[in-house]
């Protein structure tokens, strides 16, 4: 935070001058962490269950599904110390200033989504907390937490980021010893033999939860000092991202398992309920909510500040700001609040069902831009921008990068014939059985039509072009980690 400044953070879409970076790249692994051992990660791994795969190979295909998605997610949080820049604003070196608001509007759907459905079951959980039976009050009181923090900004996110692991790690220990001892996990199994249509649908569901922070992760990390190692901060944010959400989802998918065998409760009706009574119920059931609500308010200010950070990034590609007030700030974080509030109140019953198609639908729409972002970054323009004409669509970058728009559409759409999404299944994924494997179409297709043409139309500059008022010169590039 700037010098003098109040509780709010100053900084917006700028660059953070290297007099204001601090911090340790560990602080990744309690952030990225406490983001991901929360209820909603715990329902995507349930939801492998209840599709159709067998709780074993639920877990493994998820584990495969992190892994590969995590990596993707933590080089792009590798970016953040060397460029200072929020993710969506380094993006206009590859889309063009203007060409960049066209993910960035599926960005902010994204948050609005992901934070509504976080609202849902975090408002369940405060409920169940004060014992009230009103679906508002739980609702209202969170999204009210969530604007106040998301408002004071990045500091106060990792602080409470750090609360969330510890409270966290307590928790989830608690529950994964309370599943062991009180059920006989090997009721729920082996009971189905393997099958490739459920289990590619399991490592979709882990790719697509880790591949959706990759147009925020590196907001977390542009803090950090420039000289920072980008391994240290690959391995902490991985470590952190990977570990938190493959523990949740694995309690996830034996709930749904436990559920299924009728052991413990209905999972299917009362997620959260479900993992109260799982806990023992009582004063331990109220840990658990606490838990509950700590892990998804940490993740629902990411969503709020990143949606903020995109909204922002849209609106200065006209006036060709590089920063903007806190009271914009504010207004702009208070209205996707309240959009997320608004979804909650009026969510469908039809929860899960829901909240898989979404997450398989970003998974579609998102691993192209990664692809493109992170090819342009680590093989092309190799970390050198040119950091002033990313706010003016007069610049380097100009208002349009046809190269990266049209492998963006063309990834966006070869997936379509893959797609096995309720609304609709492609008619290659009939003759596979109904496995969805668009995202891995989706990153041959447009990696194959990239990279050469950015290749040829590479626009980065000799080295890095800092703005004037920078107040210390470069530093030396960090080894790479290809």
């Amino acid at each position: 935070m700037a010098a003098g400044s109040t509780a709010v953070e100053a900084r917006s879409i700028e660059m953070i001058p290297p007099g204001e970076r601090h911090g340790h790249p560990r602080g990744q692994f309690t952030l990225w962490f406490g983001a991901n051992a929360q209820i909603t990660a715990i329902v995507d791994g349930a939801l492998a269950v209840v599709f159709g795969a067998d709780a074993f190979w639920a877990i493994v295909g998820l584990l495969v599904g992190n892994v590969l998605g995590g990596v993707v997610m933590a080089l792009h949080s590798a970016q953040g110390p060397r460029l200072g820049l929020p993710q969506m604003i380094s993006s206009r070196a590859q889309f063009g200033v203007y060409g960049a608001v066209i993910p960035l509007v599926l960005v902010i759907l994204m948050y609005i989504g992901f934070a509504s459905t976080g609202t849902v079951l975090s408002g369940q959980a405060i409920n169940l907390m004060l014992g009230v039976n009103v679906p508002a009050v739980g609702i209202l009181i969170f999204g009210a937490a969530t604007a106040l923090l998301a408002i004071l900004g990045y500091k106060y996110i990792h602080a409470l980021g750090r609360i969330a692991t510890v409270l966290g790690l307590a928790g989830f220990l608690y529950l994964t010893v309370a599943v062991f001892t009180r059920f006989d996990v090997t009721q729920v199994l082996f009971l189905k033999g393997f099958e490739w249509p459920t289990f590619l649908t399991a490592i979709a569901l882990g790719a697509g939860w880790q591949l959706t922070f990759g147009p925020y992760v590196a907001d977390y990390s542009r803090y950090l000092p420039q000289n920072t190692s980008e391994r240290k901060t690959f391995w902490y944010t991985f470590a952190g991202s990977v570990g938190g959400a493959q523990w949740a989802m694995t309690l996830g998918a034996l709930a749904g398992g436990l559920s299924a065998a009728h052991l413990g409760g209905d999972f299917l009706k009362n997620q959260v309920g479900y993992m109260g009574d799982l806990a023992g119920g009582g004063l331990i059931a109220i840990f658990i909510y606490l838990v509950i609500v700590t892990g998804k308010l940490t993740v629902n200010c990411l969503n709020a500040y990143g949606a903020f950070m995109c909204s922002v990034t849209i609106s200065t590609a006209v006036n060709k700001r590089d920063s903007v007030s806190r009271t914009v700030r504010i207004v702009f974080i208070v209205a996707v609040i309240t959009a997320s509030v608004l979804v909650a109140l009026f969510a469908s019953k039809d929860f899960l069902n829901l909240f898989k198609n979404f997450v398989l639908l970003l998974l579609m729409v998102f691993t192209p831009w990664s692809i493109i972002n992170l090819i342009d970054y680590y093989k092309i323009s190799r970390d050198r921008l040119d950091i002033p004409a990313l706010y003016n669509p007069a610049g380097r970058y100009g208002r349009w990068n046809v190269a990266a728009l049209v492998s963006y559409g063309i990834g966006v759409v070869a997936q379509i014939p893959f797609l096995a999404q309720a609304l609709y299944t492609g008619p290659v994924t009939h003759l596979l059985g109904g496995a969805d494997i668009s995202w891995i179409v989706g990153i041959a297709v447009t990696l194959a039509v990239y990279y050469p043409w950015a290749k040829a139309t590479n626009r980065a500059p000799a080295e890095t072009i800092y703005p004037v008022t920078a107040t210390s010169a470069r530093v030396e590039t960090p080894a790479a980690l290809s």
